[in-house]
């Protein structure tokens, strides 16, 4: 069927071909956007950066849009963003965090402070 399956294309699911179809997307405008910036550096009229740059950024909207499908479909990718995104700690640092609080929580019946 394609060179992208690496297993007989019948014996992959629909859920797993819609996966597939999600991260092949992501790849190809995560590459956009490394295209534009590399455009962008080398520019030296201000104008045709200005456009690269709003193309650059809508793909990184799509990018975004992308990531938030495959949170919404897998459970892991949703586990993963939650622990690494919008945080201010170092980012090696934060699974160490991640898994001393599920330790800490686990004493707990995980209904909060009663206070």
């Amino acid at each position: 069927m394609s060179d992208q399956y690496l297993e007989p294309y019948e014996e992959i699911d629909k859920d797993s071909r819609e996966y597939m179809r999600a991260i092949k997307t992501l790849m190809e405008e995560l590459e956009a956007t490394m295209f534009y910036q590399q455009r962008i550096a080398a520019s030296e009229d201000d104008a045709l950066k200005a456009i690269m740059e709003h193309n650059r950024d809508e793909e990184i909207e799509h990018c975004a849009m992308t990531i938030e499908w495959l949170r919404r479909k897998m459970p892991a990718w949703d586990n993963e963003l939650r622990t690494y995104l919008f945080k201010e700690a170092p980012i090696t640092e934060l699974e160490d965090g991640e898994e001393e609080s599920e330790e800490d929580s686990s004493d707990s019946l995980g209904i909060g402070d009663l206070k």
